[in-house]
């Protein structure tokens, strides 16, 4: 696979499994994340423990990762971060915009008991972070890229305790399809079902590392027709791949 792809909150959960999916399939895959420690151990590891996050970043290897500390809550961090993978990697292919925080408990975070610094703070990662983090991705797009924001049921669904949190994933969705209008990239949702991270709080839900073929398929074979604008999910993927 001769693409570069692009992770933010990929230190974890999700954004972790996909950066590894796509590694493994050949990418190059720049992943980023609000501590710079655990980017660095994330690469080590995706790199199979080769060599330090910048020792990685145009190499040779069929499937390389290469990181940066990267706050979304701050645009310039982004500019910087996309400047980098293109001068080294070339235009982007595929961006996931998986960053995003919980400040509470999942299930056990009324929306009526959220402080105002919480939602500020939430909404400036989930939300208003899906939105620099696109933009400042387009100066630095491939001509056919796809840009995924990852969401779930909590975006359109009422749920007890979700909080500010369900909030920003119903902002960030607007965001995409905000996008998805007015840029030539495909921009879509995608939502993986129930998946076991520290954001939703389920540990019987599925392991992260299930969902990740759901977002290379979204980001590679799904029709950019299909994503552009719109949420692709399980039913999608499995109709398509059986």
């Amino acid at each position: 696979m001769d693409q570069t792809v692009a992770i933010t909150g990929a230190t974890s959960g999700i954004g972790r499994a996909v950066a590894r999916a796509f590694v493994d399939a050949g990418a190059f895959v720049a992943v980023s994340g609000r501590d710079g420690g655990a980017v660095d151990r994330t690469v080590a590891e995706l790199n199979g423990n080769a060599g330090d996050g910048d020792d990685a970043i145009g190499g040779d290897t069929e499937g390389t990762a290469w990181g940066a500390r990267v706050d979304v809550r701050d645009e310039f961090d982004l500019e910087r971060f996309f400047e980098r993978v293109a001068r080294e990697s070339g235009p982007v292919d595929v961006v996931l915009a998986n960053a995003a925080v919980f400040h509470g408990t999942p299930g056990g975070s009324p929306t009526d008991g959220t402080a105002y610094r919480e939602f500020d703070d939430t909404m400036r990662t989930n939300a208003r972070g899906v939105f620099a983090t696109i933009r400042e991705a387009i100066p630095h797009l491939a001509e056919d890229a796809r840009v995924i924001v990852p969401s779930g049921s909590v975006a359109h669904e009422s749920k007890e305790g979700m909080g500010a949190y369900a909030v920003s994933k119903a902002a960030a969705e607007a965001v995409a399809r905000g996008f998805a209008a007015d840029v030539d990239a495909a921009v879509g949702v995608v939502d993986p079902g129930l998946v076991a991270t520290d954001l939703t709080g389920m540990e019987r839900a599925r392991d992260p590392e299930s969902a990740a073929p759901l977002f290379v398929w979204a980001a590679t074979d799904a029709s950019a027709e299909d994503l552009n604008g719109s949420r692709l999910g399980l039913r999608e993927w499995k109709a398509a791949t059986r």
